[in-house]
Protein backbone atom coordinates (compact mmCIF):
# COMPACT_ATOMS: atom_id res chain seq x y z
CA UNK A 1 0.00 0.00 0.00
CA UNK A 2 2.53 2.70 1.32
CA UNK A 3 4.73 1.46 -2.16
CA UNK A 4 1.52 2.11 -4.38
CA UNK A 5 0.92 5.77 -2.35
CA UNK A 6 4.51 6.66 -3.11
CA UNK A 7 4.67 5.63 -6.39
CA UNK A 8 1.45 7.75 -7.38
CA UNK A 9 2.77 10.53 -6.21
CA UNK A 10 6.00 10.46 -7.94
CA UNK A 11 3.98 10.10 -11.47
CA UNK A 12 1.56 12.94 -9.84
CA UNK A 13 5.00 15.07 -9.60
CA UNK A 14 6.29 14.14 -12.61
CA UNK A 15 3.19 14.83 -15.00
CA UNK A 16 2.79 18.20 -12.94
CA UNK A 17 6.26 19.37 -13.68
CA UNK A 18 5.72 18.49 -17.78
CA UNK A 19 2.67 20.64 -17.47
CA UNK A 20 4.66 23.76 -17.24
CA UNK A 21 6.86 25.75 -19.99
CA UNK A 22 9.44 27.90 -20.29
CA UNK A 23 8.25 31.46 -21.25
CA UNK A 24 11.63 32.31 -23.05
CA UNK A 25 11.81 28.76 -24.95
CA UNK A 26 13.16 29.63 -28.33
CA UNK A 27 12.56 28.31 -31.98
CA UNK A 28 14.38 27.88 -34.76
CA UNK A 29 13.20 31.30 -36.34
CA UNK A 30 16.04 31.03 -39.08
CA UNK A 31 15.85 35.01 -39.55
CA UNK A 32 12.81 34.53 -40.92
CA UNK A 33 10.56 38.13 -41.99
CA UNK A 34 7.45 37.09 -41.19
CA UNK A 35 6.01 36.69 -37.69
CA UNK A 36 3.52 34.04 -36.05
CA UNK A 37 1.06 34.09 -33.40
CA UNK A 38 2.23 33.42 -30.32
CA UNK A 39 0.34 30.43 -28.87
CA UNK A 40 -1.20 30.63 -25.59
CA UNK A 41 -1.52 34.77 -25.21
CA UNK A 42 -4.53 36.52 -24.99
CA UNK A 43 -5.06 39.55 -26.51
CA UNK A 44 -3.30 38.81 -29.97
CA UNK A 45 0.60 38.91 -29.62
CA UNK A 46 3.26 37.27 -32.26
CA UNK A 47 6.87 35.38 -32.32
CA UNK A 48 9.26 37.39 -34.48
CA UNK A 49 12.53 35.84 -35.62
CA UNK A 50 15.56 37.54 -35.41
CA UNK A 51 19.32 36.80 -35.99
CA UNK A 52 23.02 38.51 -35.64
CA UNK A 53 25.30 37.39 -38.11
CA UNK A 54 27.90 34.67 -37.61
CA UNK A 55 30.53 36.92 -38.55
CA UNK A 56 30.09 38.46 -35.02
CA UNK A 57 29.13 41.96 -36.85
CA UNK A 58 27.85 44.24 -34.52
CA UNK A 59 23.84 44.21 -36.35
CA UNK A 60 20.79 42.35 -36.49
CA UNK A 61 19.47 40.88 -39.79
CA UNK A 62 16.75 43.31 -39.24
CA UNK A 63 16.17 46.77 -38.74
CA UNK A 64 12.67 47.26 -38.91
CA UNK A 65 10.28 44.38 -37.38
CA UNK A 66 5.98 44.28 -36.57
CA UNK A 67 3.73 42.38 -34.69
CA UNK A 68 0.14 42.56 -33.27
CA UNK A 69 -0.58 43.94 -29.71
CA UNK A 70 -0.40 41.42 -26.80
CA UNK A 71 2.32 39.06 -25.83
CA UNK A 72 5.76 39.62 -28.36
CA UNK A 73 8.58 37.06 -28.04
CA UNK A 74 11.69 37.69 -30.12
CA UNK A 75 13.32 34.73 -30.60
CA UNK A 76 16.79 35.49 -31.15
CA UNK A 77 19.63 33.57 -32.90
CA UNK A 78 23.45 34.37 -32.61
CA UNK A 79 25.71 31.90 -34.26
CA UNK A 80 28.64 33.74 -33.29
CA UNK A 81 31.17 34.21 -30.41
CA UNK A 82 30.59 37.78 -30.22
CA UNK A 83 28.21 38.23 -26.83
CA UNK A 84 25.02 39.43 -27.75
CA UNK A 85 21.17 39.90 -26.44
CA UNK A 86 17.95 41.47 -27.61
CA UNK A 87 16.02 44.29 -25.53
CA UNK A 88 12.96 46.00 -26.36
CA UNK A 89 12.15 49.77 -24.58
CA UNK A 90 9.65 52.01 -25.19
CA UNK A 91 5.98 53.36 -23.67
CA UNK A 92 7.00 51.85 -20.36
CA UNK A 93 8.72 48.69 -21.49
CA UNK A 94 12.26 47.17 -20.73
CA UNK A 95 12.63 43.44 -21.14
CA UNK A 96 15.89 41.99 -22.03
CA UNK A 97 17.03 38.36 -23.17
CA UNK A 98 19.72 36.69 -22.04
CA UNK A 99 23.37 37.67 -23.37
CA UNK A 100 24.22 34.52 -25.22
CA UNK A 101 27.35 33.45 -27.65
CA UNK A 102 26.79 30.73 -30.11
CA UNK A 103 23.08 30.04 -28.92
CA UNK A 104 19.86 31.24 -29.20
CA UNK A 105 17.26 32.91 -26.54
CA UNK A 106 14.22 35.47 -26.38
CA UNK A 107 12.28 37.90 -25.07
CA UNK A 108 8.83 38.26 -24.43
CA UNK A 109 6.64 41.75 -23.37
CA UNK A 110 3.46 42.66 -23.65
CA UNK A 111 2.88 45.40 -25.73
CA UNK A 112 -0.03 47.85 -26.72
CA UNK A 113 0.14 48.99 -29.74
CA UNK A 114 2.78 51.87 -30.94
CA UNK A 115 6.37 51.88 -31.62
CA UNK A 116 9.48 50.62 -29.63
CA UNK A 117 12.96 50.35 -30.27
CA UNK A 118 14.90 46.66 -30.11
CA UNK A 119 18.70 46.66 -29.05
CA UNK A 120 21.78 44.71 -28.34
CA UNK A 121 22.08 46.23 -24.66
CA UNK A 122 25.83 44.80 -24.22
CA UNK A 123 28.56 47.50 -24.95
CA UNK A 124 28.41 49.86 -27.13
CA UNK A 125 26.73 47.40 -29.39
CA UNK A 126 23.59 49.96 -30.36
CA UNK A 127 25.62 53.04 -30.36
CA UNK A 128 27.33 50.85 -33.45
CA UNK A 129 24.18 49.97 -34.86
CA UNK A 130 22.66 47.02 -33.53
CA UNK A 131 19.07 48.59 -32.93
CA UNK A 132 15.99 48.65 -34.38
CA UNK A 133 12.41 49.74 -34.57
CA UNK A 134 9.12 47.13 -33.39
CA UNK A 135 5.80 48.65 -34.88
CA UNK A 136 3.38 47.20 -32.96
CA UNK A 137 -0.42 47.34 -34.38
Amino acid sequence: MIRSLATFAAVLVLALAGCGGDDESSSSGGGAATSTPASGSGGGGEKIALAAPADGSLKFDKSELEAKAGTVTIDFDNPSSTPHAVEIEGNGVQEASDTITDSKTSVTADLKPGEYKFLCPVGNHAAAGMEGTLTVK
